[in-house]
């Protein structure tokens, strides 16, 4: 893979193809998983198989993974179908959630309950106890987006991440604040299309939540 070097590509906008990875079995119990490294389940795996085929007549240019398994997994799909190298970037990985990782809501709220308070006020400068807080994982998630913005000017590139880190994505593209209401979804496996102008990072969203690979596949299975 070569980054962007012509002169044309220097003022030509990214085309960002943001993606959830597949589900895990915490994703399904609604278990909270930070950075712990939680493999795919088997719908999972499916989903990311659904996904590389997907993605397999498009001309994207590079694949860039948060480096926990559950998203490697997922991307290693996706560069699997056009034999392109995985570049893993720790960065984009899922925000360091503290002594929250591994709990339901339910747990928390029951042996943290001041911590659970402080957490739901979505103050954006708070830090889960031992994690991050929103604007530290804001701004990681931001600097490595801005950096494939930059290098890869006027191509595509296809970035396997996680909820948090799309839900960034989302708030800094509509200029929603950390403690607006959510307005979008960041499903398993869903392709999310949108233009990148770096230095400063600038995005426009294109498309949001696209799943229709995962529904066409259900169907044949069903039909099978």
């Amino acid at each position: 893979m070569t980054p962007a070097g012509s002169s044309d590509d220097a003022i030509a906008p990214t085309t960002l193809l943001l993606i959830r990875h597949g589900e895990t079995a915490w994703n399904a119990a609604s278990r909270i998983q930070g950075q712990l490294d939680v493999p795919l389940s088997s719908r999972g795996i499916w989903q990311a198989a659904r996904l590389g085929e997907r993605l397999a007549g498009e001309p994207i240019d590079a694949v860039i993974s948060s480096d926990l398994a559950r998203a490697s997994l997922t991307a290693q799909a996706v560069a699997a179908t056009r034999n392109s190298d995985l570049v893993l970037d720790p960065r984009l990985r899922e925000r360091h959630f503290g002594w929250f990782q591994g709990h339901t809501v339910d747990e928390i709220m029951a042996r943290w309950p001041a911590e659970f308070h402080r957490w739901r006020e979505r103050d954006v400068d708070w830090a889960i106890p031992e994690g991050e807080s929103g604007a530290q994982f804001g701004a990681r998630v931001l600097a490595a987006l801005d950096d494939l913005a930059s290098t890869w000017r006027g191509k595509t590139v296809a970035v396997v991440a996680h909820g948090g880190t799309l839900d960034v994505a989302y708030r800094h593209a509509r200029a929603l604040a950390w403690d607006a209401p959510r307005e979008h979804v960041m499903l398993n496996a869903g392709i999310n299309r949108l233009q990148a102008d770096a230095r400063p990072l600038r995005l426009s969203i294109i498309d949001w939540g696209d799943v229709a690979h995962l529904d066409s596949a259900r169907d044949e299975l069903a039909g099978a």
